[in-house]
């Protein structure tokens, strides 16, 4: 039964990816936000968790403006879908024609320190896609930590649209070496920090005004490695269109302690948190960010 779902889920991604990439960029766009419309009507279960996220961040903000960035939030999500399988089929000169950028030298700065960067950001704006146009722009290939998905098939296609300018994937059993190894020979990680940790090396930060259970990797990583660590993040900048972000780098942990470890990972989300306040329609609110590791709710990977 399990092989069956597998393969009806790959082949509605498939033909996703071909409705995608047949239209143009609008209707592309236009499928996305269809799809995400329907997500919010008929997914009542992530509908409420999204509802529940965001009056909770946003208390002082009227319902029916909490209930629209929550639709904002269904419709991102189902355009960066559709604009994701597009932007992965382009030539690197067509993804550059369609991006703008911005703190590029922090990037080369960071490079040119020779130790590797370690990028972060969340789930949220066109994540996917500055790692795919970042290569493409730097000719620097990035290895993007992740969990491998239960389906094989999709497994191998989302391998695929990361790899196509020349990035990699780095999964868990190993992980640590391949990252140093990367760090090693100055090359990029990038990791994403707003999910809930559940590992003993978790630490509980304060994430709109609430204690959030996070990864202590990066914290860990930075100070070990010496390398530089920079925020970024994907705005759309216009239909089809998208400025990618280069933060200020984020100053390592004073030492080993765990309080230096939890300022540090404090400092990176509260980086998250600014963008995320400014653009809430583009996170990933659906996702239990906010729970106690007694509460069984489904997960959300990159």
């Amino acid at each position: 039964m399990k092989r069956i779902r597998w393969r009806l889920e790959y082949a509605l991604v498939r033909g996703t990816l071909w409705l995608a990439r047949l239209a143009s960029w609008g209707t592309a766009r236009r499928m996305g936000a269809a799809l995400g419309h329907l997500f919010y009507l008929f997914d009542a279960r992530h509908r409420r968790v999204a509802l529940a996220n965001v009056a909770a961040a946003f208390p002082h903000r009227p319902q029916a403006e909490q209930r629209a960035i929550v639709r904002g939030v269904f419709v991102h999500f189902g355009r960066l879908l559709f604009e994701l399988m597009k932007f992965c089929a382009l030539s690197r000169e067509d993804m550059l024609a369609r991006v703008e950028w911005e703190g590029t030298e922090r990037a080369e700065a960071a490079y040119a320190n020779g130790k590797g960067v370690l990028f972060f950001t969340g789930h949220f704006g066109y994540w996917e896609m500055q790692a795919l146009a970042h290569a493409a722009q730097s000719h620097r290939r990035i290895g993007v930590l992740a969990r491998a998905l239960d389906n094989p098939h999709l497994h191998g296609l989302i391998e695929q649209i990361r790899g196509c300018t020349g990035n990699f994937s780095i999964y868990r059993r190993g992980a640590i070496r391949r990252v140093l190894r990367a760090l090693q020979e100055n090359e990029a990680v990038a990791i994403l920090i707003d999910q809930h940790i559940q590992r003993p090396d978790a630490v509980t930060v304060n994430f709109f005004d609430r204690p959030a259970s996070t990864t202590m990797a990066l914290a860990i990583l930075a100070r070990r490695t010496g390398a530089a660590v920079l925020p970024v993040f994907a705005l759309p900048a216009g239909p089809g269109r998208y400025r990618m972000v280069f933060e200020r780098p984020v100053e390592p942990p004073a030492d080993d302690s765990p309080e230096a470890l939890l300022d540090f990972t404090q400092r990176c989300t509260d980086v998250l948190e600014m963008y995320v306040r400014r653009h809430p329609e583009l996170w990933l609110w659906m996702h239990r960010r906010w729970r106690d590791d007694e509460d069984g709710a489904d997960r959300v990977d990159p």
